[in-house]
């Protein structure tokens, strides 16, 4: 079944990358005319077996973003290892719409292509958050490829806690079907047309 889930990853990514190339080169276009620096903001995060790969998103911040972070964790208002404001600084206004849009993540197609994520999965978390678990059992998130979408998507995004989040993560692995997969896929759809929870 996982070989059919891979061969369901590459068709997917193909067919988007191909469909929405020209999406890609507007989305490329606005971000080099309303802001100084780099297209797309890559990361390391952590992935299957917690194998640390760059991860690409279309860039919704200011190029020093990283930098500002440690100014900011005081008004961190995610309970747990992540890291969340609402009304982030450091986001540009291209940015907010990108996020609340989910366009910023459409270059993780490439990532699911070169087979670091899956279409669907639990979100790649970065090296900062992963170093703040303080469960062994949280390790349990890693032993399937992170998704572009998946039950946290569909289910709130960010208005779930912590808790709730790695709560779906653990659903999913427990539960995972390829039916799931296509059933994550669909909602996903409709959770991003009505922005659901997006930050």
């Amino acid at each position: 079944r996982q070989s059919v889930k891979r061969l369901v990853d590459i068709a997917g990514a193909l067919v988007g990358l191909c469909l929405l190339w020209p999406l890609f080169l507007a989305i490329a276009i606005a971000i080099k005319a309303t802001s100084e620096g780099p297209v797309f903001f890559v990361q390391e995060r952590c992935g299957y077996r917690r194998r640390l790969f760059r991860m690409h998103k279309f860039r919704s911040m200011v190029k020093n973003a990283p930098d500002l972070m440690k100014d900011l964790e005081h008004q961190n208002e995610a309970r747990g290892p992540i890291f969340k404001i609402r009304q982030d600084p450091r986001i540009t206004p291209l940015g907010r719409f990108l996020r609340a849009s989910s366009l910023d993540e459409l270059p993780q197609l490439l990532n699911v292509l070169l087979g670091h994520m899956s279409l669907v999965g639990p979100r790649p978390m970065s090296v900062r958050d992963v170093s703040l678990f303080g469960e062994a059992m949280l390790m349990r998130r890693f032993t399937v490829k992170p998704g572009i979408t998946g039950l946290w998507q569909v289910s709130g995004r960010s208005s779930l806690s912590f808790d709730q989040w790695i709560k779906l993560d653990f659903n999913y692995i427990d539960d995972w079907s390829l039916a799931l997969d296509f059933q994550i896929l669909a909602k996903t759809v409709m959770v991003v047309a009505k922005r659901t929870g997006a930050v």
